[in-house]
């Protein structure tokens, strides 16, 4: 085995950490009798030679290496060296990027060609995959099939085979596999489609199996989609329920496997705890395929979620939550009874769908109200015990991504699912149908908070007077308006007690920002004592953050006008005019900061200290208008940034429309994540925008959001684009009104 592996100059070759000297071993690990051994391997190919997808010179060497150990059938574990070969060889370039090189972490680049040399020398060993859909192994005949679809070169043979292969498959998740693999050579080969698709569409309505006729359905509509079905929900949802009705209790006395020290390993536990007790896993994998094909088609999509968050199968509720949290991010709709249903589960006996329903409905914001009820109520049931507490009181943690996805990695197959995504993610614990996890509780508090619920605030001053809080807490103050004035005592005692050491930002700022929202005069003497105490490290950082409170307690914080006055002059333009800003909310005397604020809008600053001049002169208004001759060179800066907010300074400063209102029209169409900065323009503009009416009714009749990003979420994304519809039409009712 592994013949010649010590002819190869390994230490000549180099993959993400260095020389590869270290591969041999690697390899031998991969055919250990020692099934941790075999893990680490594995954890070590991905972490190093096949780095977070990368193919090295040392990758390439240990292809036919790779190729032996797939073909001894005493090697255990093949499955997974065979997904190895899979991602090693499936990745595709475009014509483009076969001419470029690729960067990787370290700074070098990895050649463009080495990815079409993995694939070739793959492909020309790839007939080893043929025989693997037979192994007794099912974890090798569940990879055998993407291996084949992906890199055979023959693909009319490959479909063959696994069409074949189907007749005599029993194990339901290789089957599925099969399903998917022949999607797959549809959607790679043209000349294979039509045929392809018809044989899926007659699989969906001929199979015995309603799991084979779901993944058949999922595999026909992603490789037609413009051919789905309009009766796709009703035949979806009966497909669910037929699978609820024929499937098993579940495993939920399965004993999941120890603690992993690798990557890989603890991929595959959260595998594992995710699958735990669910009789049919796979199908929130054809669900996902299904949804993706569906694309824009978000009325069905809702109709289906609304579907799984009806079923008595609370695993099928999980996943509607997962998949709507997919949907939600991208698409605008009407998602009040997804929203309430969601709710709903807060209220399961499951750990593991309650945490997943606050987790979802944390990052909602205003789309969270039709939940409200359902989150007091929890919360009411769910009072804060003895001691609990973070590991950080106001650190970021990572959270739960709104859309999930899967783990990174090559664990699992057809119907594995992800691992942390929103909805999916094992993140329950022990407990009764009356408790839920801190976790769960704070998620909870924080939407009903930034639902803009008043009944958080007696809540969340339970949690102020926790020895954590989660910063989420703190900022989810915004929304609670004048009912929130009581917390400011607490958040004044807190701020109190926080060291004026390196790690003062982290602790201060979300409480700082919390004090601004409530409007917690009372605490000035906390603020000054943080900003006249910041350390080195990120002092601007944390004066900026303590002027903008003193900003928003306006005339009441008199006291702080002399440290106001010396920040004038600092030398960073985001302390400097955070000075400014606070100074005139304290005073409203432009004279002093007016020459301020107009020396950092000089040509030659960064976009970043131009900006925040603008900004805060838009914030002054009309007592400013004596610096607009200041501002308008900005309206022809190269930075978009930069001209957006002098725009709406100069507008906000002048009154007239005539030089701004060109500018943020075409930075409208030039940036789409200015847009909200630019419609709280317009509504200010009112009949004066007319010429914008165009632009927000195109803006609200688009049904994907503005900052919609695939593979990726960010907290607020919704919250933003919701924003940016509510000041789209608020501007185009101003404008209605002033026709009349």
């Amino acid at each position: 085995m592994l013949t010649g592996i010590e002819e190869v100059d390994w230490a000549s070759l180099g993959h993400a950490y260095g020389p590869a000297d270290d591969v041999p071993e690697l390899l031998r690990g991969l055919a250990s009798a020692d099934p941790a051994e075999r893990e680490a391997a594995l954890d070590g190919m991905y972490g190093a030679v096949h780095h977070q997808g990368d193919v090295y010179d040392s990758t390439l060497a240990c292809i036919p290496f790779l190729l032996e150990l797939v073909a001894d059938p005493g090697v255990r574990d093949r499955g997974c060296i065979v997904e190895l070969l899979t991602s090693i060889g499936g990745i595709e370039l475009d014509d483009e990027e076969e001419m470029t090189e690729h960067p990787c972490d370290d700074g070098d680049f990895i050649p463009a060609a080495n990815y079409a040399m993995a694939a070739a020398a793959i492909a020309a060993g790839s007939d080893v995959f043929l025989g693997l859909v037979a192994d007794p192994d099912p974890e090798v005949r569940l990879a055998a099939p993407c291996a084949l679809a992906s890199l055979h070169p023959e693909p009319s043979l490959v479909l063959t085979l696994l069409r074949e292969r189907l007749t005599v498959e029993r194990d339901t998740e290789v089957r599925l596999a099969l399903v998917a693999a022949v999607g797959q050579i549809a959607l790679r080969h043209a000349s294979l489609r039509t045929e392809t698709v018809d044989w899926l569409g007659w699989l969906a309505r001929a199979a015995q199996d309603p799991g084979l006729r779901l993944a058949a359905l999922a595999q026909q509509a992603r490789c037609a989609p413009g051919e789905i079905s309009d009766d796709v929900v009703p035949w979806v949802t009966a497909l669910l329920e037929e699978i609820r009705t024929t499937s098993g209790s579940g495993a939920g006395g399965e004993t999941l496997r120890g603690a992993a020290p690798t990557f890989i390993g603890q991929v595959r536990e959260l595998l594992e705890e995710h699958a735990a007790g669910r009789p049919a896993p796979w199908t929130e994998e054809l669900l996902r395929t299904l949804h993706a094909a569906l694309d824009d088609r978000v009325d069905d999509r809702i109709a289906l979620i609304l579907a799984q968050l009806r079923s008595p199968d609370r695993w099928q509720r999980s996943d509607a939550i997962w998949l709507c949290g997919g949907l939600i991010r991208v698409w605008r709709g009407r998602y009040e009874e997804v929203v309430r249903l969601v709710g709903d589960q807060l209220h399961d006996p499951e750990p593991r769908l309650r945490e997943a329903a606050a987790s979802f409905l944390e990052r909602l914001f205003e789309l969270g109200a039709p939940a409200a009820d359902a989150l007091a109520a929890r919360l009411a049931q769910s009072p804060p015990g003895p001691g609990e507490g973070s590991d950080i009181g106001l650190g970021d943690g990572p959270g739960i991504g709104l859309d999930g996805g899967p783990v990174g990695g090559p664990v699992g197959g057809i119907g594995a699912g992800p691992g942390t995504g929103l909805g999916t993610s094992p993140v329950g614990g022990p407990g009764g149908p009356g408790a839920v996890g801190r976790s769960g509780r704070d998620g909870a508090l924080i939407a009903l908070a930034r639902a803009g619920d008043v009944r958080a605030v007696p809540l969340l001053a339970r949690a102020l007077e926790e020895d954590e809080v989660r910063r989420e807490l703190l900022y989810a103050t915004d929304g609670l308006g004048p009912a929130a004035a009581g917390l400011a005592p607490l958040l004044r005692r807190r701020l109190a007690r926080v060291g004026l050491d390196e790690r003062l930002y982290d602790r201060a700022a979300p409480l700082l920002h919390a004090l601004a929202a409530v409007r917690g005069a009372q605490a000035l003497p906390e603020v000054l004592r943080i900003l006249r105490g910041a350390p080195a490290n990120r002092r601007d950082r944390v004066r900026e953050a303590a002027l903008r409170t003193l900003a928003a307690f306006g005339p009441a914080a008199r006291e702080a006008v002399p440290d106001l006055r010396a920040l004038l002059a600092d030398g960073s333009a985001a302390v400097s005019t955070a000075a400014a800003g606070a100074l005139w909310a304290v005073e409203e005397d432009p004279a002093e900061v007016l020459p301020v604020l107009e020396r950092w809008l000089r040509p030659d600053l960064p976009g970043a200290d131009r900006c925040a001049a603008a900004r805060v002169l838009g914030g002054i208004g009309p007592s400013a208008v004596a610096a607009a001759p200041a501002l308008r060179p900005a309206l022809g800066s190269r930075d978009l940034w930069v001209r957006v907010r002098a725009a709406a300074a100069l507008w906000r400063v002048t009154g007239e429309t005539e030089e701004a209102l060109p500018v943020l029209l075409a930075a409208w169409e030039e940036d789409r994540h200015a847009r909200v900065d630019i419609a709280e323009c317009l509504a200010e503009m009112g009949p004066a925008a007319s010429e914008a009416q165009l632009v927000l009714l195109t803006e609200l009749t688009r049904r994907r959001r503005h900052n919609a990003r695939e593979g990726a979420s960010g907290t607020y994304d919704i919250h933003l684009d919701e924003k940016l519809l509510t000041l789209c039409r608020a501007a185009l009712a101003r404008m209605e009104r002033g026709a009349y």
